[in-house]
């Protein structure tokens, strides 16, 4: 696996967690699951919501409404990281089955995925939207947050109470989780896409419309620089 960059202060430490304190993937990772608890009904958890033809996420929208999402977003500046922690999101919560979300993502998103009887993925293909890369083991594969948590915080869900944190955490329905690969996941971090894009270029109409989509559903507001590089990721789609 790629060695994994090192980011600042909101960046990798070595913890063994991404930049977005996602702890890296595998059996010890779908052990410890967080207790389950009611989502609020303005974010709900959904199920195993299946992507859109052409699309690699669910809940995706076209071109044309994601610039309209996009411009209807309020434009803020960052917000501090003061009282942040990845605890206030509470994460991998019990999706039935013995089955947790990063259980579900990795079934959702691989193929021929294999699980044992406590729904760990044991076998599969996976095809990583951020870099192109392969991957065969789910040991290497992080769950990623397309909003990550921290760039949450800072955007608006310092203020929100812990139950809709828990939704938007394990978003099911919306372009929210996907499995990428871990270094391609560790680069990122919890930055914006004005200082960090996928590096496979073809991913970015995708990435543009689930940023875009995420952050409007939910009522985060976006920078500047953060609301221009998302105009040009939403502008390579084809027309």
């Amino acid at each position: 696996m790629a060695a994994a960059l090192l980011l600042g202060l909101s960046g990798c430490g070595g913890s063994g967690k991404s930049g977005d304190g996602k702890t890296p993937g595998g059996p010890a990772a779908s052990a410890s699951r967080a207790p389950s608890a009611p989502a609020p009904s303005a974010a709900p958890p959904g199920g195993d919501a299946k992507p859109a033809s052409g699309d690699v996420l669910p809940g995706m929208v076209g071109a044309a409404a994601a610039r309209a999402q996009l411009a209807a977003l309020t434009t803020g500046k960052p917000g501090t990281m003061a009282g942040y922690s990845r605890d206030r999101f509470t994460h991998w919560a019990e999706q039935g089955a013995k089955c947790d979300t990063r259980e579900v993502v990795l079934k959702r998103d691989g193929k021929d995925v294999a699980q044992d009887s406590e729904c760990r993925a044991v076998s599969g293909s996976w095809k990583s939207l951020y870099d192109g890369a392969v991957v065969n083991e789910a040991s290497k594969l992080d769950i990623d947050h397309m909003v990550p948590l921290a760039e949450a915080w800072r955007s608006g869900a310092s203020g929100w109470d812990a139950a809709k944190r828990k939704a938007f955490a394990n978003d099911l329905v919306r372009p929210q989780l996907l499995a990428v690969s871990a270094a391609s996941n560790r680069s990122k971090g919890d930055q914006s896409p004005d200082l960090w894009q996928p590096p496979d270029k073809s991913s970015w109409c995708q990435y543009g419309r689930a940023w875009t989509t995420v952050k409007s559903h939910y009522g985060l507001t976006v920078t500047e620089a953060e609301r221009a590089m998302l105009t040009t990721m939403i502008d390579t789609c084809a027309a």
